[in-house]
Protein backbone atom coordinates (compact mmCIF):
# COMPACT_ATOMS: atom_id res chain seq x y z
CA UNK A 1 0.00 0.00 0.00
CA UNK A 2 1.31 3.35 -1.12
CA UNK A 3 1.30 6.23 1.34
CA UNK A 4 -2.20 8.03 0.27
CA UNK A 5 -3.61 4.40 0.93
CA UNK A 6 -2.44 4.10 4.28
CA UNK A 7 -2.86 7.75 5.50
CA UNK A 8 -6.71 7.74 3.78
CA UNK A 9 -7.23 3.87 5.71
CA UNK A 10 -6.37 5.32 9.05
CA UNK A 11 -8.51 8.44 8.56
CA UNK A 12 -11.48 6.05 7.26
CA UNK A 13 -11.00 3.94 10.90
CA UNK A 14 -10.74 6.92 12.94
CA UNK A 15 -14.41 8.37 10.64
CA UNK A 16 -15.81 5.15 10.63
CA UNK A 17 -15.11 4.26 14.86
CA UNK A 18 -16.22 7.74 16.08
CA UNK A 19 -19.75 7.35 15.99
CA UNK A 20 -19.21 3.83 17.92
CA UNK A 21 -17.08 5.19 20.43
CA UNK A 22 -18.91 8.16 21.15
CA UNK A 23 -22.09 5.82 21.77
CA UNK A 24 -20.53 2.95 23.30
CA UNK A 25 -19.40 6.00 25.81
CA UNK A 26 -22.84 7.38 26.30
CA UNK A 27 -24.19 3.91 27.24
CA UNK A 28 -21.64 3.20 29.21
CA UNK A 29 -21.76 6.65 31.70
CA UNK A 30 -25.72 6.42 31.56
CA UNK A 31 -26.86 2.81 31.54
CA UNK A 32 -30.58 3.57 32.94
CA UNK A 33 -31.22 5.79 29.99
CA UNK A 34 -29.88 3.25 27.88
CA UNK A 35 -32.05 0.46 29.38
CA UNK A 36 -35.06 2.49 29.01
CA UNK A 37 -34.38 3.27 25.30
CA UNK A 38 -33.97 -0.55 24.86
CA UNK A 39 -37.23 -1.02 26.99
CA UNK A 40 -38.82 1.30 24.75
CA UNK A 41 -38.24 -0.98 21.67
CA UNK A 42 -39.62 -3.98 23.47
CA UNK A 43 -36.19 -5.57 24.03
CA UNK A 44 -36.08 -8.16 26.45
CA UNK A 45 -33.33 -8.50 29.01
CA UNK A 46 -32.06 -4.55 28.83
CA UNK A 47 -29.30 -5.30 31.27
CA UNK A 48 -27.78 -7.90 29.12
CA UNK A 49 -28.20 -5.18 26.22
CA UNK A 50 -26.61 -2.31 27.62
CA UNK A 51 -23.54 -4.66 28.09
CA UNK A 52 -24.00 -5.90 24.47
CA UNK A 53 -24.08 -2.40 23.62
CA UNK A 54 -21.72 -1.31 25.45
CA UNK A 55 -18.88 -4.23 24.46
CA UNK A 56 -19.82 -3.86 20.69
CA UNK A 57 -19.97 -0.12 20.30
CA UNK A 58 -17.09 0.89 22.78
CA UNK A 59 -15.09 -1.87 22.60
CA UNK A 60 -15.59 -2.10 18.42
CA UNK A 61 -15.00 0.98 18.18
CA UNK A 62 -11.85 0.82 19.98
CA UNK A 63 -10.26 -1.75 17.76
CA UNK A 64 -11.30 -0.80 14.72
CA UNK A 65 -9.65 2.89 15.82
CA UNK A 66 -6.67 1.17 16.34
CA UNK A 67 -6.44 -1.54 13.84
CA UNK A 68 -6.55 -4.74 16.43
CA UNK A 69 -8.81 -7.53 14.94
CA UNK A 70 -10.68 -5.21 12.53
CA UNK A 71 -11.49 -8.30 10.42
CA UNK A 72 -14.05 -10.05 13.10
CA UNK A 73 -14.59 -6.58 14.75
CA UNK A 74 -16.08 -5.06 11.58
CA UNK A 75 -18.36 -7.84 10.28
CA UNK A 76 -19.70 -7.69 14.10
CA UNK A 77 -20.01 -3.99 13.90
CA UNK A 78 -21.68 -4.51 10.10
CA UNK A 79 -24.55 -6.89 11.80
CA UNK A 80 -24.53 -4.45 14.75
CA UNK A 81 -25.74 -1.66 12.29
CA UNK A 82 -28.04 -3.69 10.52
CA UNK A 83 -29.79 -5.26 13.43
CA UNK A 84 -30.13 -1.75 15.06
CA UNK A 85 -31.60 -0.30 11.82
CA UNK A 86 -34.60 -2.90 11.48
CA UNK A 87 -34.87 -2.23 15.75
CA UNK A 88 -34.37 1.63 15.93
CA UNK A 89 -35.05 3.25 12.89
CA UNK A 90 -37.48 0.98 10.56
CA UNK A 91 -40.41 3.85 10.26
CA UNK A 92 -39.34 5.18 6.91
CA UNK A 93 -42.28 7.60 6.83
CA UNK A 94 -40.99 9.48 9.32
CA UNK A 95 -37.68 11.41 7.69
CA UNK A 96 -35.80 11.35 10.82
CA UNK A 97 -35.96 7.30 10.62
CA UNK A 98 -34.97 7.51 7.22
CA UNK A 99 -31.74 9.46 7.44
CA UNK A 100 -30.59 6.80 10.72
CA UNK A 101 -31.21 4.27 8.76
CA UNK A 102 -30.08 5.13 5.60
CA UNK A 103 -26.88 6.47 7.78
CA UNK A 104 -26.89 2.61 9.44
CA UNK A 105 -26.37 0.92 5.97
CA UNK A 106 -23.71 3.57 5.23
CA UNK A 107 -22.25 2.37 8.15
CA UNK A 108 -22.30 -1.08 7.19
CA UNK A 109 -20.79 -0.71 4.08
CA UNK A 110 -18.33 0.97 5.93
CA UNK A 111 -17.65 -2.51 8.03
CA UNK A 112 -18.02 -4.14 4.92
CA UNK A 113 -15.02 -2.76 3.85
CA UNK A 114 -13.07 -3.13 6.84
CA UNK A 115 -13.83 -6.47 7.21
CA UNK A 116 -12.96 -7.27 3.65
CA UNK A 117 -9.57 -5.54 3.20
CA UNK A 118 -8.35 -5.19 6.74
CA UNK A 119 -6.93 -2.35 8.91
CA UNK A 120 -4.26 -1.46 6.32
CA UNK A 121 -0.15 -0.60 7.52
CA UNK A 122 -0.77 1.41 10.30
CA UNK A 123 -2.64 -0.24 12.41
CA UNK A 124 -1.91 -2.80 15.48
CA UNK A 125 -2.48 -6.05 13.43
CA UNK A 126 -0.42 -4.60 10.71
CA UNK A 127 2.64 -4.51 13.64
CA UNK A 128 1.01 -7.92 14.77
CA UNK A 129 1.85 -9.27 11.55
CA UNK A 130 5.08 -7.70 11.07
CA UNK A 131 6.27 -9.43 14.74
CA UNK A 132 5.24 -12.54 13.85
CA UNK A 133 2.37 -12.82 15.86
CA UNK A 134 -0.60 -12.79 13.25
CA UNK A 135 -3.29 -14.77 14.57
CA UNK A 136 -6.46 -16.00 12.08
CA UNK A 137 -8.27 -13.02 12.42
CA UNK A 138 -6.30 -11.40 9.21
Amino acid sequence: MHGNQNAATLVGRILLSLLFILGGWGKLMAPAATQAMLASHNLPMVEAGWVLAVIVELGGGLAILFGLFVRPVGFVCAIWCVATALIAHLNLADRIQEINFLKNMGLTGGFLYVFAFGAGAWSLDAWRMRRGGAVAAE
